[in-house]
């Protein structure tokens, strides 16, 4: 297959009529799946004039290009990976509706001629590709938008390096205070298992407390009862109440019978019995005494001074 190809152009319209010197006009061959496949050597490629608005995504596997001729078409965009056609060295994109360029297009280091002639560029991009209205300007425009996208895609790698430093140190600071959490959880059990253990540590202790008191208490009760036997002494009776009152009442109880004792003796056993007084005496003693043999306050009173 030859290495150049030249697409199709409608018949008829101006300025997409047949280059003056071409050979001849090849068509990629019914069936084929991809331009790659149908033209894997291909180095001379024309495809202007043909209303094309997007490029196959394969289109890039085409890497034996030199020449590449999209002009005086609908293209908006290229492919992302545009770069891929390192060997290309002649490129014409005039008459399209291009704003931007792919970064990637800063690794066409062999291209020497560029035309970006009637496009919407970004007016960055328009004015680092100037004019081409000549050969020089065209060869001109090549250096200057190739260092014009090398220098935008160092700027888009220091974003993405920067990026990619923001998510290391916010990725760093999420292990960190993933690890803070973890080794807060792990102090927190280990705190509770300290106080746990602490805890059953008192209990024990408590009861082994208890159970020597329980183990003491009948050796104290055993050695105190024969001591209270043997050497204790008896106690003493509470202290009766009134004890006074009852001592003076009692005197005044013993002078009465003693006065009284007195006279019946005198009348009882001396001449004096046969006088009218004594004879009166010893009747009241008579009744008297068979009274109070009767009555219970004398038992009571005897029974008090036979407990006394």
């Amino acid at each position: 297959m030859s290495d150049s190809f030249r697409g199709s152009r409608p018949p008829g319209r101006p300025g997409c009529g047949p280059e003056p010197g071409s050979s001849r006009k090849l068509a990629i061959p019914a069936g084929c799946p991809s331009p790659e496949a149908a033209l894997p050597k291909a180095t001379i490629l024309d495809l202007s004039c043909n209303k094309l608005t997007t490029l196959p995504s394969d289109f890039c596997g085409l890497t034996h290009l030199v020449k590449l001729d999209l002009s005086k078409n609908k293209l908006q965009q290229l492919p992302a990976d545009f770069g891929r056609l390192v060997n290309l060295q002649h490129l014409d994109l005039l008459n399209n509706r291009l704003v931007t360029l792919p970064v990637s297009f800063a690794q066409l280091k062999n291209l020497k001629w560029l035309d970006l002639k009637d496009n919407p560029l970004d007016p960055v991009l328009a004015k680092v590709a100037g004019d081409c209205l000549d050969e020089k300007q065209c060869k001109q425009c090549a250096n200057k938008v190739l260092q014009h996208m090398k220098a935008v895609q160092a700027d888009q790698e220091r974003e993405r390096q920067r990026r990619l430093e923001v998510e290391r140190e916010a990725e760093k600071k999420r292990e960190a205070k993933q690890r803070a959490k973890e080794a807060q959880e792990r102090e927190l059990r280990k705190r509770e298992k300290a106080e746990e253990k602490e805890r059953r540590r008192k209990e024990y202790d408590a009861l082994k407390a208890a159970k020597r008191e329980q183990e003491k208490k009948p050796k104290k009760e055993a050695n105190q009862a024969p001591k209270s036997k043997s050497g204790s002494r008896p106690r003493k009776p509470p202290p009766r109440k009134h004890t006074r009152s009852w001592a003076v009442l009692k005197l005044l109880l013993l002078l009465l019978l003693f006065g009284v004792a007195g006279g019946l003796v005198a009348c009882r056993v001396t001449e004096l019995q046969q006088q009218p007084l004594c004879t009166s005496v010893n009747t009241i003693y008579d009744n008297a005494v068979q009274g109070l043999r009767r009555h219970e306050i004398l038992q009571w009173v005897l029974q008090t001074d036979s407990q006394q």
